[in-house]
C-alpha cells in the first residue's frame, strides 16, 4: 500500500468515528448513547423480547449488554419482566417513557442519517448499504 488512505481499515475507521460522533451528539441530547438507541429500537419493533435474543441481534455478549440494560431500567426507559412461561427468563419490555421517545430519538437519527448521505444519489445510497451489510457480514466468519 501506497498511502495510508489505500488503507480500507483507516477509511472505515474514520468513517465510522465521524458517523457515530454526529450520532453521539444528537443523541446525547435525550441521555441516550448509540447502543442504548439500538436496543429501544429493537423494542420499539417488538417488546417482550429475551435479552439474549437482542444481544444476538446486535453481535453482543452477555456481559456487554447486561450493564446497558441495567441503565436503561435505571433511566425509566425499559423494564424487566418474568417470563410467565419460565420465571428464570426476564423480557425486556418498554415503559412509557421508553415508548415517548420513539419518535423523537428516529426523529433525531433519521436527521444523522441524511446528514451522513447528503450528496450522494439514490443509487449510491443502495450500492453503498449494499457494501457496507455485506462487508459486515463477512467479517462475523
Amino acid at each position: 500500500m501506497e498511502k495510508i488512505e489505500d488503507c480500507f481499515c483507516f477509511l472505515l475507521g474514520k468513517t465510522f468515528h465521524k458517523v457515530s460522533q454526529k450520532g453521539k451528539e444528537r443523541l446525547s441530547n435525550f441521555g441516550i448513547t448509540p447502543v442504548q438507541f439500538t436496543i429501544l429500537h429493537l423494542l420499539w419493533e417488538k417488546e417482550g423480547q429475551k435479552s439474549i435474543d437482542i444481544a444476538k441481534r446486535l453481535h453482543l455478549d452477555g456481559s456487554t449488554i447486561t450493564p446497558i440494560l441495567d441503565r436503561l431500567v435505571q433511566n425509566g426507559l425499559i423494564e424487566r419482566r418474568h417470563d410467565p412461561k419460565d420465571r428464570r427468563i426476564n423480557l425486556i419490555y418498554l415503559t412509557e417513557k421508553g415508548k415517548e421517545l420513539e419518535t423523537p430519538l428516529n426523529n433525531t437519527m433519521d436527521e444523522v442519517n441524511h446528514s451522513v448521505i447528503e450528496g450522494f444519489e439514490e443509487e449510491e445510497i443502495k450500492v453503498f448499504k449494499k457494501m457496507l451489510t455485506k462487508l459486515g457480514l463477512n467479517q462475523e466468519n
